[in-house]
């Protein structure tokens, strides 16, 4: 079945739709939500939740246009909630939760040594140390941008934000990574952001 088949099959109050788009939307959804509130069980409740409001709410979809950024936009504006939630929380434990995959995981070398995997390990921390300490908003932006590959304009559509916000939160959310992640860079030609 296909994604328009199974939104109109929710349309019509038939749940085995919402099948066809959690097999379609589930991983991307949990990464990005990931991304955002750095624990996988939130993100996967967030998720979770976006699913069931979808459902609850197709009748507000246009169905001439594709599903996915308009339930990744819910996905992530519930993230960058939770992930300003958490901010004024003091947490009580620290780790496991915050061993995902990273957009550098998924361009490493297939075959890497042992010292690209340290160094690998290394640079993945410094990178997930620097995004924590961004704030939701701009860690929303840099996961719209870099990790979904949303252009300025589809962000600013998605967020139902004026462009000049979403180039404002990255331009910020660049300059801050940067300056968090310069020590890592010293040595090495500065990145393109």
């Amino acid at each position: 079945m296909e994604e328009r088949e199974a939104i109109a099959r929710l349309k019509r109050g038939d749940i085995g739709g919402l099948e066809v788009l959690v097999r379609r939307y589930q991983v991307q959804a949990v990464r990005a939500a990931t991304l955002i509130v750095r624990d996988r069980e939130i993100a996967e409740d967030i998720v979770q939740s976006a699913f069931l409001r979808a459902y609850e709410r197709i009748d507000q979809f246009d169905a001439g246009r594709p599903f996915g950024p308009w339930f990744l936009r819910s996905v992530v504006n519930d993230a960058v909630k939770a992930a300003a939630r958490r901010r004024r929380q003091v947490p009580l434990e620290a780790g496991s939760a915050r061993e995902e995959a990273s957009p550098a995981d998924l361009l490493a070398d297939p075959n890497p040594g042992p010292a690209d995997l340290a160094e690998a390990a290394e640079t993945r921390q410094a990178v997930l140390a620097a995004l924590d300490r961004l704030p939701p908003a701009q860690r929303a932006a840099i996961v719209l941008r870099y990790y979904l590959g949303l252009s300025e304009a589809e962000m600013a559509d998605e967020l139902a934000c004026p462009p000049g916000t979403v180039k404002w939160r990255l331009h910020a959310a660049r300059k801050r990574l940067r300056s968090l992640l310069r020590p890592l860079l010293s040595g090495t030609s500065e990145p393109r952001c």
